[in-house]
Order: structure tokens, then sequence, then C-alpha cells
């Protein structure tokens, strides 16, 4: 393969992590130089490829003779390695470009992380013409464990060969990946590559995921980016490793408007938002973490037990205060706690102190037996209900340990086992016992709930994984014009897709008005009528509960008169004369297209509110009835959804249908960039939901 499709993709990929043939761009005779650290890599690896230099050296290097330019080089090298400063990376990559060298790996920075977008432009674009795939600029390097090679800026190191069933990092931060890749070690991980991308000038972190979902020797994707430059694709790179059984556990810089600043001058990337990343991320199959900490915990857990269950974690304990603690921090992090069979607890009530109250978590009191611990911890882990195991125990003992290992030792479900005690020093043969135990192994009882917490979600994550073929149409949508639509014409349209809202008609008439009213019935709403006319009510065009016709007439020019003094350019259509809606829950039901990462759906308290608190969930536009609840109950005003102070509970199921009316039209009508209901009045359980304001803006 030649051209623009040879500069990305897992064969370009592949032609950078195994090289048959390096070029070195740059090298020079002074000990240290990042030349001769590369040099000195591809020695102490046994490179068994023919090695090229190009420097400035008159004499040879270590033997090998010193081209003056790359293209002195043979035709086809697979991997040049540029050591040289940015204002020489151009002209080199033009040269490499000529000789058909096959991958790029460019140390340099001072491109698009420092301003200087349009070198890098260039460079980018010499490259993919040339079919030149190229890693960088502004990276460190790569590790591969698995062939047995290290190429990085900083030293020379001999890599391990044939590590399986690991952990691969890709990240944009070479000095991040240094943290990962001493801690994977710290806890004695596999660890198949780590690949600094830098500016993704080339190659870029979704190429590597497509290399590493069909990469037999890697188990678990941990990536670190600052920008997706491929939406799509990415998503697309997901769910491959998705059905190739591999969890992606993903942390991206800019959630807030620093990290955005940060990142930008980091790399040069351009932050989109962060919530609709996340959303359509994991629904396509991979987990958004916020920490370092949790990256490398549920990346622990991970590569023990790659399949994450959906049911919560039964937990061990032997502390009274300990249950507390745990129900108050698992419901801070959303972490549920399934309820144990009555089977389950009557045979450790047999084995455990009768003065005990048992349940989850369960404490095995102080006045456990030893004895006992392995059929509890079998009993445990073998309910019904139970996803995996969490033991967060007092250890002083080795024989505690295999007592636990006994009873976990035939079960497949995950387990994680938590010695308390913070940094007190165990005793070698409680450690040997440990490393005996078929479950990950922590300190901190604190970060293993965290990322149990992350792990069970993964697993409720891909337990709703779905075809990505879109919904059928919706017959008889009424035609929708360019740019934000009048609510009337909104209302026609949400109508035709199920959404129920308050019978009325467009008036342009004080007579009109008053006709439409007295088919529908008084109490009415007016409310005039522009596309342009985006407040209606700050500029006085919404008027409420109409008694009768002589109220209704008698507004009808007070009204017209507030839109020509709040704004005097806007054409009023008319007025939209509706029944009055009962009363209920406002809230706001909405949906957008990103124009990266397509469609999603958005749940927030209606009214001001939305933007006032910010209280908003996003969801996959083909999110279900399910998904829908379980993300109203994650809003921090859902207890006004439950009955507050007598209140009837709100109609739940009718957000979700109209919820899921909107998801399926955002998704079949490529012409509609966002809609929005607000408020959507959610009448009690049982009344349905009416859509009271609708806003729909077409982008073609």
């Amino acid at each position: 393969m030649t051209g623009p499709e040879a500069a990305r993709g897992p064969q370009a990929v592949a032609k950078f992590l195994r090289p048959r043939s390096v070029a070195i761009v740059g090298i020079s005779a002074r000990p240290g130089s990042a030349g001769q650290v590369i040099l000195q890599s591809l020695e102490v690896n046994s490179f068994k490829g023919d090695i090229h230099l190009i420097g400035r050296s008159a004499e040879a290097i270590d033997g090998r003779p010193v081209l003056k330019s790359p293209d002195e080089l043979p035709e086809g090298v697979d991997l040049a390695v540029f050591t040289l400063p940015a204002g020489g990376v151009r002209e080199a990559i033009e040269a490499c470009a000529r000789r058909k060298v096959g991958s790029a790996m460019v140390f340099a920075a001072g491109f698009a992380e420092t301003g200087d977008h349009a070198t890098q432009d260039a460079v980018t674009k010499i490259a993919r013409t040339a079919g030149l795939a190229v890693v960088g600029p502004n990276c460190l390097g790569v590790t591969n464990n698995v062939d047995g090679m290290t190429l990085h800026m900083l030293f020379a190191r001999e890599a391990q060969r044939g590590v399986a069933d690991g952990v691969a990092f890709v990240g944009q931060s070479g000095g991040l990946l240094g943290h990962f890749q001493r801690a994977t070690d710290g806890r004695g991980l596999p660890l198949t590559y780590v690949i600094s991308t830098g500016n993704e000038a080339g190659l870029e972190t979704t190429d590597f995921v497509e290399f590493l979902a069909d990469d037999r020797s890697t188990r678990v994707i941990a990536l670190y980016t600052e920008q997706i430059r491929r939406p799509a694709e990415f998503l697309a790179a997901c769910r491959r490793a998705r059905a190739a059984g591999k969890p992606i556990v993903l942390m991206q810089a800019g959630r807030g408007a620093k990290a955005r600043k940060a990142a930008q001058s980091h790399t040069g990337a351009l932050i989109g938002d962060f919530a609709t990343m996340q959303t359509q991320v994991e629904d396509a199959g991979a987990i958004v973490v916020p920490t370092m900490d949790e990256m490398m915990d549920l990346v622990e857990i991970l590569v023990r037990y790659p399949t994450p269950p959906a049911k919560g974690p039964g937990i061990l304990t032997a502390s009274g205060a300990y249950v507390g603690l745990t129900n108050d921090f698992a419901e801070e992090v959303g972490l549920e706690l399934p309820e144990l069979e009555p089977a389950t607890l009557k045979k450790v009530g047999e084995v455990l102190p009768a003065y005990g109250s048992y349940g989850n978590p369960l404490d095995v009191t102080a006045g456990f037996s030893p004895d006992s611990l392995p059929v509890v911890v079998k009993t445990l882990i073998d309910d019904p209900n139970v996803g995996m195991l969490f033991i967060s125990f007092p250890i002083s003992y080795a024989a505690v340990v295999r007592a636990f290992n006994k009873g976990m030792a035939d079960s497949p479900k995950p387990k994680v086992m938590v010695a308390l005690g913070d940094t007190w020093q165990l005793a070698p043969d409680i450690m040997q016992a440990v490393n005996e135990s078929p479950a990950v192994f922590s300190r901190s009882s604190d970060r293993m709930l965290r990322a149990i917490a992350l792990y069970t979600r993964y697993g409720r994550l891909l337990a709703r994984a779905r075809l990505s073929a879109r919904p059928a149409p919706l017959p008889g949508l009424p035609p929708i014009g360019k740019g934000t639509q009048p609510e009337w014409r909104g209302k026609q349209v949400l109508r035709a897709a199920g959404v129920r809202v308050p019978e009325g008609e467009l008036a342009r008439t004080a007579d009109e008005a008053a006709a439409v009213a007295k088919r529908v019935g008084y109490p009415v709403a007016l409310k005039a009528q522009a596309a342009a006319l985006s407040h209606k009510t700050e500029a006085g065009g919404v008027i409420l509960n109409l008694a009768d016709e002589a109220a209704l007439r008698a507004v009808w020019d007070t009204m017209t008169a507030n839109i020509k003094r709040a704004a005097p350019d806007v054409t009023l259509e008319g007025a939209l004369v509706e029944k009055m809606s009962p009363k209920g829950i406002e809230l706001m039901v909405g949906a957008k297209r990103d124009p990266g990462w397509g469609p999603v759906l958005l749940l927030g308290l209606g009214g001001i509110w939305v933007e006032a608190l910010g209280d908003v969930q996003v969801l996959p536009a083909n999110a279900d009835e399910a998904q829908i609840a379980e993300a109203l109950g994650k809003l921090r005003s859902a207890k006004l959804l439950t009955g507050v102070r007598g209140a009837a509970p709100a109609d739940i199921e009718a957000v979700a249908r109209v919820a899921m009316a909107i998801g399926r039209l955002i998704q079949t009508v490529p012409e509609i960039a966002e809609i929005e209901i607000n408020p959507l009045m959610v009448h009690a359980k049982g009344q349905g939901a009416t859509a009271l304001d609708a806003l729909i803006v077409s982008g073609q």
C-alpha cells in the first residue's frame, strides 16, 4: 500500500513498532546525545536489521558510516528516528518521503504545542501524501516488550521480549507515560507497549487502538489523550476492541477551562465537549477515568479479570464501623452493593457468631473463627446477586490470607483484597500468601472501592452494548427548514414523533386566536412566534392563563407591542394559542449533534435551572428506558421526581418515552443539529408528560 492510506492504520503502526531497518537522522559523535542513545538502544536490544546513520560527522560512529542526508538512504527503510532540532524536521521529512521511508519518529518540540501550527501542518501534509507514517513531533519514544525493542529519547534500555496478556499504554504525554510505566513495573503487571504519540501530526491514538485491538499479546489498552482528532474512526476502533474482548481505559484532559488551556499549550490540542466525548466513547466500549490512581487501579483489575461484572461486589470485613463507612462511601462513588440471598445469610450465620448482624458488607465480627473464613468467603462469592468479591480486612497472620485463598479458589468471579493498616509492614509469610492469591491486592480500601465502582460501571456499560445501526425513520414528519425553527413548527415535528404537546394552533390575528381558543377550551396560553425570537418570555411574548375570549383579545395587541419594543427587527409569524397544561415538574429533554462525536441526549431540571445549576446528564442518542431512568436518578434534583412533601411521584416512564423519541429523531434526521424541550411538564405517575416549549435547529 502506498500514498496517504499507508500513512495511518494498523499496517503503518506495525512498520513503526516492528521495523526491519532503522535510520537515525541527526546523529552526532557526542556521547549522551539523543542520536547516540538511540544507537545504544538498538545495540543493547540486539537489533538484527540494517542501521543507517545520517549526520554531520565526517568519521564513522561505532564503525558505521555516516550519511550526509536522508537522500542517500536506500529506498524503503522502515523507520527513521529524528534526533535533530525542530528547524531541520521539514527538510528531513521531505527527503525521507523521496526515499519512501515507511515511518518516522520525531522527538523535537517546537511545533503546534508552541503555536507553530503552520510548520506542523506542512510536515503532516508532506508525510501523508507520501505515505510516511509520522509519530510525534514532541514525543519521547516507544517501548515494545513483545518484540524486544526500546527507542527512547532519554535513555537506552533493554526491553523485555515475549510479554503476553499485558497492558499497552498509549499517550500524548511522555512524562505521564513514564509514571504509568513505573507504576506498572512496581505492581508486577505485564506491559506490552508504551507508545508516546506527542502532537500526533501523523499516527494518532486511533491508529494505535486499531493495531492493539488485533494484537494477540495485549489484553488491556490504556490511553491518555489531549485531543481525539477523528472521533468517528476512534469510536469504530473502540467497538473493534470491544468485539475482541479488550477493555479500553481512557483518561483525557479537558474537563475544565484551565485543563483545556493547559492542553492547548502542551500539544496544540483543541479540546471538544468532554461530556459528549465521554458519553460516546463509553457507549462504544471504553471507560473514562478521571485520575491517575483510578487509571492504574482499574488497569490492574482488568489485566487480571478483563471481563467486568455488571453486578456489584460482595464485601467482607471484620469491622462494624467499616460497614457503615463503606455504605456511605459506596453511595458517594456510585457503587451498587447487592443484597445477599437469604440462603447466603443463613449459611454464614451457621458458622459466624450468633450476635452478628449480617448483610452486605458482611462483618464477620471480632468473634470469628479462622476455620470459618473459607466457608464465609465461598458462600459470599457464590451468591448469585454478587458480581465479584472484595475483602477489606485487618490481616495480621498469613493463615488469614490462606483461608481467603481457599474460599475463593474455585470461583471465576473477580476478586480484590485489601490489607487494612495503611503502610504498616506485612510479614514475609503474609506477602507470600498474598502473592499466591488469585485476588488483586492493595493497601487502600478507598482506592479499591473507587476502582470497583468504575469496574462494575464498565461491566454495565458493556452489558448494554448494542448494534450501531440507526433506528427506522419516523414516518409523516413535516418538512424542517434551515436554521432555528419557530416553536409552532418544532411542536409539529414533536407531535409527529409521538411526543405529547398542548392542544393548540398558530393564529395570525386576534379573531383566529379566539377561534382556536374556543376549540381547545380555556384557559389558554398566548405565545408570540418567530424563528428569531429565542427568548419570548423576556420580550413579553408569553402570556398565560387567559380565562376567556375577552382576556385573550385584550392582550393580543399588548403582546404585539411588547415584541416590537423588545425586538424591533423581528417579524412575527403570529401567536401560538394553546390550552394550559396541568401542573407538574419541569424538566429539560434535548439532543444535540456534535460535529465530530455525533448525537447525544441531554436530561436536566427544566426552566432556567438547567443553565443556573448545570444539573444535566448526557446519554447516547440510542439510550434505552433503563438508561434514561438511571440518568434521571443521578440528577441532583432527582428527589423532585420521587415525590416531595406528599407530592405524587412523577411519570418517569413518560419522560423516558419522550427522550427515546428525541433520540430517534436526531439519529434519523441528519439535518437536525439541536432539539430542546424546555420545559417538559412531567405529570404524576401514569399521567404522561407534555412538551410546553420546543426548539429545533437545523444545520442544513
